[in-house]
């Protein structure tokens, strides 16, 4: 795989400090059960790297001194870590909002069939993947049956009561664009997910989350083969938005490897650009139960893939 780290660290991007910590944001692992061009992780079915379970009790200690209110699950597949539901039951009993990026396949994949059921009963919220409406486009990127896949996992989430008006069982949707270009306005185009996975599967949901690919890890590595990387740079340039900077997640997040590692965002976690924290060294939780909070947030070349256009971080568009 190529490195795009040494053409994005050339890049500069407007100086952005940390204002408080809302959410921590747990990458359990690389495991996953199918591998996508998109994917910023580099996940797949062959990755070992798992969280411990010392180290999820760590980051629930660091939220509650630092009075985060979510903990947002990540992968690879989350679920396919072990300790998964000792994680999930312990932050629900904290009072923590518990997000889940859910891979829909999972729900159909051998030995996880709990996993609908569970997230229903413990009224997790549910942000799952689903790049596009079209079958042909989602199997292109994720792989053939995909798309049916999730179809029939969005419709058993859907009958526990997942996106029901009044059911309080939140379900998103997230889009990434296929190739080397900006999402579509998310307002329309959620409205045409709405309308098409409704008329054609029955299917609700609450709303739709428009990320942009980033130039990193297996879809950056692409970009350098197809000779697109700086093309696709220029275009995340000359989309950014000024007023996107206030509003984008790192500015209140910190995301954190499965090692306990510290980083301001997931994408950064990717290109091992660690936190700005008081001490020499990578940051680690055991550093935050004791030092402050993490203000400066370590910036690049990529970080105008979130503030290109409407701009977009891990909750959708921002602007």
């Amino acid at each position: 795989m190529r490195d795009t780290w040494p053409l994005l660290q050339a890049v500069e991007f407007p100086a952005i400090e940390r204002v408080a910590l809302k959410t921590l944001q747990l990458n359990l692992g690389y495991l996953c059960n199918i591998s996508c061009t998109h994917c910023h992780v580099n996940a797949g079915p062959r990755r070992t790297e798992l969280m411990d379970l010392d180290t999820m009790q760590l980051a629930l200690r660091v939220a509650e001194r630092f009075g985060a209110d979510t903990l947002d699950l990540t992968g690879g597949s989350p679920e396919m870590n072990p300790q998964f539901r000792w994680l999930v039951d312990a932050a629900v009993e904290r009072g923590l909002r518990v997000m889940d990026r859910l891979n829909p396949t999972i729900i159909e994949e051998p030995g996880y069939e709990w996993v609908a059921d569970y997230l229903a009963a413990r009224r997790v919220e549910v942000v799952a993947s689903l790049p596009c409406y079209s079958q042909a486009n989602v199997d292109a990127q994720r792989g053939k049956g995909v798309f049916e896949s999730s179809i029939r996992a969005l419709q058993k989430l859907n009958a526990l009561g997942y996106g029901q008006p009044g059911s309080g069982l939140e379900l998103q949707l997230v889009y990434n664009p296929g190739g080397a270009f900006l999402p579509p306005p998310q307002e329309k185009l959620e409205a045409d997910y709405k309308r098409l996975l409704g008329d054609n599967f029955g299917i609700v949901f609450n709303h739709l989350y428009a990320l942009a690919n980033m130039p990193i890890q297996r879809f950056g590595s692409m970009l350098v083969s197809k000779g697109q990387f700086d093309s696709h740079l220029d275009t995340l340039r000359g989309a950014h938005r000024d007023e996107n900077l206030s509003a984008v997640m790192c500015r209140s997040l910190l995301s954190i490897d499965y090692r306990g590692y510290v980083y301001d965002c997931d994408f950064n976690q990717m290109l091992d650009l660690p936190s700005d924290a008081a001490g020499p060294g990578q940051p680690h939780l055991r550093d935050l139960l004791e030092g402050a909070l993490p203000r400066k947030i370590a910036v690049a070349g990529h970080c105008y893939g979130c503030t290109a256009g409407q701009g977009s971080s891990c909750g959708g568009a921002l602007a």
